[in-house]
């Protein structure tokens, strides 16, 4: 079967320009699709995006292709190129399997393949990794193509990627990084939702999301471990409790990233209440164990919670339906009893994209909204912003006795104001949410320690090299917590020690061997040492790569997630994400991604991320020392000059371990105006 599969790797690769048309690929029935686009594109414009499709291709093709490109440009709003759809499945084989000239390059193909495994893509034919719209290409040519281009690449050539595209390969060093990605880098005054849509459709941009253009996303893991930080990090600061038994959170999605949340309440010892519109995405989660139980009826749904409520065990319940249905449920509920029957809320759908297939409004079935989004999107908008305003005045009166609720950086806040609903703190011309971010109240103390989403993939495919990682990371975690460290940073480390521990028991794999948990920059450096010892040594099988979200210390300038608790007024400002992508380039990353939009959405936010191939040599541990330490370091200085002293305080400790960290540090400020 691995030879099997190599040869099929093999011949992609080598097959392009195409010497015949594929005639196996096909749009199947049998996975979940994106919604069909709308975009508004003149007849010009029409034939400008099948033109743009067809470069790909020899002349001799351009009559067939034109024809089936124009068909699906009308049926489904942009082109996927269907046809060109590999026909063996797609995943994160061994990188053994790849058929490269270098290393690097076999690293990068096992992550794209993860990002389009149908057990991680939320939809894997129109290359959707997940959020709705998060590509990791336009089209299954530039998935040919860059495979193509991988797997013929040398340590002295980096490969280019414009928002999909494979620009080429370009002669450069071998300290230099073998990939460069750039997302959706479309001017700012044109960087609209609307224009968006029209330049998808010409194939010319496209929104990565964050690790799905990026190549790095691990499946919901990636998530669940953030949510499940978020979960006790808000029992602690809200309900004033370190067990959560008996508490209720309740949240909708169970689709992409969203579909860690039943996994994440279980792990916090909580009863997770998550209600999803679409049957497949929950049966998907419920398979694969991940959600324990599953309802249809709202009644039904809260006698479950009344009785998981008082059996104080953990739980998650996944209501087949609209979370607005449930959040009204709740308050007739304790209107009629006069019960609080929950405790944490949140809301995990994909709101920065709400018109197509992010938010389904309560009026509409699944089904009914995937129609009327494309066959008439004014009507299928103004539902949506009904549906908002009705969800978030049963959020308000169940906040008003007691529950606390709380925004997760998917742009629910946002959508819902721009859409009427009362979230403002006073008038609706105030910027200031009457609930908080989760990053600016829950995790903002977090990344100015300089603690964040850290991860890993041991590309030997194998379980056990992920086990061996976990036992290294338990022993780097308990190593630093025997030395004195200031008391928030202990409870970061404790709490991640715990993850880490108990990993390996709570079926967090989907798709590549991988794993994630929250470090500062001391811990990431020993992690990513340690790792590369492991790969010398022959103890893991293959190489590792690490990389992070871009959700994180410097990864990412979004002024409503973020960097939401910044307070300088730079919140709005994107160097330190931009400038964190270069610094990385040249300090040793195998590759790096810039992108416009990503958990916000288009135009809300610019964010960055790498990758960074541990292969056990003395050259990968210095490349991993000195990317790593500025990686986290950039973030750390910005918020201490933005006034924050939690940072202040983490960027000294830094210079005092190194004398080649000079920053500029703020004094304070004594005036105050007459």
């Amino acid at each position: 079967m691995a030879s099997d599969i190599a040869d099929a790797i093999s011949a992609l690769c080598v097959d392009w320009p195409l010497s015949r048309l594929p005639e196996g690929g096909r749009r199947a029935d049998d996975v979940p699709h994106a919604p069909n686009r709308n975009p508004v594109l003149s007849g010009d414009e029409k034939r400008l995006a099948v033109s743009n499709a067809l470069r790909y291709f020899p002349p001799e093709f351009h009559e067939t292709l034109g024809k089936e490109f124009a068909e699906e440009l009308e049926n489904y709003g942009h082109i996927y190129m269907y046809r060109l759809i590999p026909t063996f499945p797609l995943r994160a084989y061994p990188i053994t399997e790849y058929p490269v000239k270098c290393l690097q390059a076999a690293a990068i193909m096992c992550m794209i393949m993860n990002n389009l495994d149908r057990q991680v893509a939320q939809y894997p034919q129109e290359l959707v990794t997940y959020g709705g719209n998060g590509q990791v290409f336009s089209n299954w040519a530039q998935f040919r193509l860059t495979m193509h281009y991988l797997s013929t690449m040398t340590s002295e050539q980096t490969l280019v990627m414009y928002s999909g595209h494979p620009l080429g390969l370009f002669r450069s060093t071998p300290d230099a990084p073998r990939a460069i990605i750039t997302n959706g880098m479309v001017i700012p005054n044109y960087s609209s939702h609307e224009m968006y849509e029209r330049l998808f459709a010409l194939g010319v941009t496209m929104y990565g999301q964050m690790t799905a253009g990026s190549y790095c996303y691990i499946g919901p893991q990636g998530i669940v471990h953030g949510t499940t930080l978020t979960i006790m990090n808000a029992g602690r600061k809200y309900l004033g409790q370190e067990d959560l038994s008996g508490k209720v959170l309740v949240t909708s999605g169970l689709g992409g990233m969203s579909g860690a949340q039943a996994k994440a309440a279980v792990i916090c010892g909580c009863v997770g209440v998550i209600a999803e519109v679409s049957a497949d995405a929950l049966e998907k989660r419920f398979v694969q164990g991940w959600l324990m139980e599953k309802v249809t009826d709202l009644d039904q749904l809260v006698a479950r919670i009344r009785k998981a409520r008082k059996d104080r065990r953990p739980v998650s319940i996944g209501y087949h339906g609209n979370v607005v249905d449930v959040w009204e449920k709740l308050v007739d509920e304790m209107d009629r009893t006069g019960d609080l029957l929950v405790d944490l809320g949140t809301d995990q759908t994909s709101c920065h994209n709400p018109f197509l297939g992010g938010y389904y409004p309560v009026q509409l079935s699944y089904e009914e909204s995937r129609i009327l989004m494309h066959s008439n999107s004014e009507q299928f908008r103004e539902f949506v912003r009904i549906s908002l305003r009705r969800q978030v005045a049963a959020i308000n009166r169940l906040s008003g006795a007691g529950m606390s609720f709380w925004d997760y950086g998917n742009a629910f806040l946002l959508e819902a104001g721009r859409a009427g609903a009362d979230v403002f703190k006073g008038d609706s011309a105030s910027s200031e949410f009457r609930f908080p971010s989760y990053v600016q109240d829950i995790m903002g103390d977090i990344f100015s320690l300089g603690f964040g989403p850290f991860r890993w993939v041991c590309t030997s495919g194998e379980e056990k090299d992920l086990v061996e990682t976990d036992r290294i990371a338990t022993e780097i975690f308990e190593s630093v917590l025997k030395n004195e460290v200031p008391p928030p940073v202990e409870q970061q480390y404790n709490d991640n020690l715990r993850w880490i521990k108990e990993a390996g028991s709570h079926q967090l794999v989907v798709g590549s061997q991988a794993r994630i948990l929250y470090s500062d920059q001391r811990g990431r450096i020993q992690l990513a040492l340690a790792f590369n010892k492991a790969v010398s040594s022959g103890t893991l099988r293959g190489p590792v790569v690490v990389s992070r979200d871009h959700h994180d210390v410097s990864g990412t300038d979004s002024p409503f997630r973020e960097t939401s608790n910044v307070y300088d007024g730079s919140a709005f400002c994107a160097d330190m994400a931009v400038q964190n992508v270069i610094g990385d380039s040249f300090r040793g990353a195998t590759w790096v991604a810039l992108h416009n939009g990503g958990g916000v959405g288009w135009g809300e936010v610019i964010n960055g991320g790498f990758g960074l191939v541990l292969d056990g040599s003395e050259d990968a541990g210095r490349r991993a020392k000195q990317m790593l330490a500025w990686d986290v370091s950039n973030g750390v200085a910005r918020r201490s000059w933005s006034g924050n002293e939690l940072a202040n305080e983490t960027i000294r400790q830094a210079m005092k371990e190194d004398d080649d960290l000079r920053v500029t540090l703020p004094f304070p400020v004594t005036w105050s105006p007459q």
